[in-house]
């Protein structure tokens, strides 16, 4: 039988089911007799809308152990790679949080594992927020050829979480659209738990129903030589970004949103001027 795959990952998580505050610890050994034991205390967040979480990288070779005494849910995400990295602990506080683009295109994004934040030898994940009746993943985009300093090749998983409204579950819908390299054409709606597999294409928008704010998780990964997001707007539709700069970001962000009435933290500020580059789309 052939080996396994190589595999670098990422777990966060630690969340008490109930929605209250919990904690996990992650525990590993180096593999093949190589690297001491270590543990990493994550101490989660209520729900994914609650702020960036901690995290916990583990690289090749290597096994680990989740336990949490309150429970939890925990994602856990990888990428085939060759180099072997050292395990390390991302502390929330030190996780990258933007907010892109401006009106019903204004999201947030944790860059907990963008290329330029969080050394990995392949794997990239990032999480983005949308207020519910916003566009996100918009201009649509690519990255499934390589070109260099222009685009970059990488496969991309988008997981999802809606937020319900009262009782009534959330709703959301993704699109992804043939490029010429690729035939993936999707129209899904996409549900809490659901997951969008984008080989290839133009990807976007994701799109939040009003009442109900959007989370996903994307992760990606690539045979190009270099780590890197480089990413191609769609030619029918990257004008859209020249209208940010005149419009005020969704007065609803940030997450976490403070407690008591009203959309948000104030009347948002002003988009700043974007010039295309890797982490803009999402």
């Amino acid at each position: 039988m052939p080996a396994p795959p190589a595999i670098e990952a990422r777990g966060f998580g630690g969340g008490a089911p109930e929605g209250g505050q919990g904690a996990a610890m992650v525990s590993g050994r180096g593999g093949v007799g190589e690297g001491p034991a270590g543990t990493f205390r994550l101490r989660g967040r209520g729900s994914v809308f609650d702020g960036p979480t901690d995290f916990a990288y583990l690289p090749r070779d290597a096994r680990a152990e989740i336990a949490s005494a309150a429970g939890g849910r925990f994602a856990l995400v990888g990428a085939r790679c060759e180099r072997r990295l050292a395990a390390r602990y991302g502390p929330a506080d030190a996780v990258p949080v933007e907010l892109r683009g401006a009106g019903q295109c204004s999201r947030q994004v944790h860059n907990f594992a963008a290329a330029d934040a969080f050394d990995c030898d392949r794997l990239i994940a990032v999480e983005v927020l949308t207020p519910g009746g916003n566009w996100s993943s918009y201009p649509p985009h690519k990255h499934d050829e390589h070109h260099p300093g222009e685009e970059s090749r990488l496969e991309e998983i988008y997981f999802y979480e809606i937020a319900p409204h009262g009782d009534t579950p959330g709703v959301g819908y993704q699109r992804v659209t043939p490029s010429p390299a690729g035939k993936t054409d999707v129209l899904a709606e996409v549900r809490s738990g659901d997951v969008v597999l984008i080989p290839d294409g133009w990807h976007g928008p994701s799109i939040a129903a009003p009442g109900h704010d959007m989370y996903y998780l994307n992760v990606m990964a690539g045979p190009d030589a270099e780590r890197e997001w480089l990413i191609r707007d769609h030619p029918g539709h990257a004008w859209i970004r020249d209208t940010w700069p005149a419009q005020a970001v969704d007065p609803r962000l940030p997450f976490p949103r403070p407690p008591g009435p009203g959309p948000g933290p104030g009347p948002g500020t002003r988009a700043e001027p974007t010039a295309p580059r890797p982490e803009e789309t999402p």
